[in-house]
């Protein structure tokens, strides 16, 4: 089937700025002054995994992370050759796809490890692994005070090579936070316990890109950067620096425009009436598209802010241009990114939908096309 689709006549789209990512890496690189390990799980933080995954690599990033192995297998079918970390399960059956994969993954449990080890064993492949340490994540990792126990008895285990040590802080996007400083100490204590012990794998890490521009020196061998990388906020309390820029605009089309009379309701379950006359455009993307069925939205067009109305749709949802006299059928909208002096950022709609910006950008729907620069 041939795909005629282009930013002309697309009805909602994405343009995404590699030359964003790959600047917005380096950044990263030089602040950190340790390797950068990109994370382009969730489709690339929605920006599409192959693409971001080139990118990321292209700006000086020396590893990749993932979730899944699927993820892991889109990076590699793209043709991208970085190291990878696979940060979440796969299953010990797998083991023959991971090493095809050329991946590396990560080890939490004693029994899933054992499992794995035994099908490694059973593919003739020998599968490098980094341990995850849970120092107050609460989620996947063996406990700080048995690091070391559980260190030793993998090291017993054939088909497997510890390559790397690593945890997750759920905390260092806050400023000054105490838990941080608690957590950190505990993973410090684990190292020097494994160092006396003549153990220390070649790749330690534990910092996202929020503890570098949070002044947390917890980067180790190398900074896990995510959301940062697309040119995002990591939180409220972390804000980016200077010579950061955001990747990804969304877009959508005007295609319909109607006077609506006085005390009509508009869209599913009449979420919205006319006050008085009042000129309604529909835009061409809806929830299906990963918009939200929340009262708040907003978009821009014409440069101006104006308000989403009614219930939202699968596919459309509905605008008031009363505001914006000049709209005409075809006219773009602006979801995401900046049009004349206004700007609508990611953070701007999760404050509408009472969620995080991750969620926002990761929420945007693979129908959604791409569009590169």
């Amino acid at each position: 089937m041939t795909i005629s689709m282009n930013l002309a006549n697309a009805s909602t789209w994405l343009e995404i700025d590699l030359a964003a990512i790959r600047s917005n890496v380096g950044l990263l690189g030089k602040i950190a002054s340790v390797p950068i390990m990109a994370v382009v799980k969730g489709n690339g933080y929605g920006h599409g995994i192959a693409e971001a995954a080139k990118a990321t690599v292209d700006g000086g990033a020396v590893w990749l992370a993932v979730a899944r192995l699927e993820e892991a297998q889109q990076v590699r079918a793209a043709g991208v050759i970085a190291p990878i970390l696979i940060l979440g399960y796969v299953h010990p059956e797998r083991a023959a796809e991971a090493a095809d994969c050329a991946v590396t993954l990560a080890v939490y449990d004693s029994e899933l490890s054992k499992e794995l080890s035994k099908q490694a064993c059973k593919a003739g492949v020998n599968l490098p692994v980094h341990v995850k340490i849970d120092v107050g994540m609460r989620r996947l990792g063996v406990f700080s005070e048995n690091g070391v126990e559980f260190i030793k008895m993998l090291q017993s285990f054939p088909g497997l090579k510890i390559t790397g040590l690593f945890t997750h802080l759920p905390r260092i996007d806050e400023i000054n936070h105490l838990t941080t400083t608690l957590q950190v100490n505990r993973f410090r204590k684990l190292i020097a316990e494994l160092e006396a012990e003549g153990i220390r794998p070649e790749w330690v890490h534990a910092s996202s890109s929020a503890g570098i521009l949070n002044s947390i020196d917890v980067r180790f061998d190398m900074l896990r950067a995510g959301i940062t990388v697309y040119g995002q906020q990591a939180s409220d309390d972390v804000r980016l620096m200077d010579g950061f820029k955001p990747a990804l605009t969304w877009k959508a089309r005007l295609i319909s425009i109607k006077t609506i009379p006085a005390g009509e309701g508009v869209g599913y379950n009449h979420r919205y009436f006319t006050q008085k006359d009042e000129r309604i455009g529909v835009i061409g993307a809806g929830y299906g598209d990963g918009l939200r069925r929340k009262q708040g939205n907003i978009a821009l067009i014409g440069g101006k802010r104006v308000n989403m109305v009614g219930g939202m749709c699968m596919d459309m949802c509905m605008i008031n241009l009363d505001d914006v006299p000049t709209a005409k059928v075809g006219d773009e909208v602006v979801l995401i990114g900046t049009q004349g002096s206004e700007t609508i950022a990611p953070e701007d709609i999760a404050k509408a939908w009472n969620t995080t910006n991750y969620e926002v950008i990761c929420g945007i729907h693979a129908r959604v096309p791409r569009f590169y620069k």
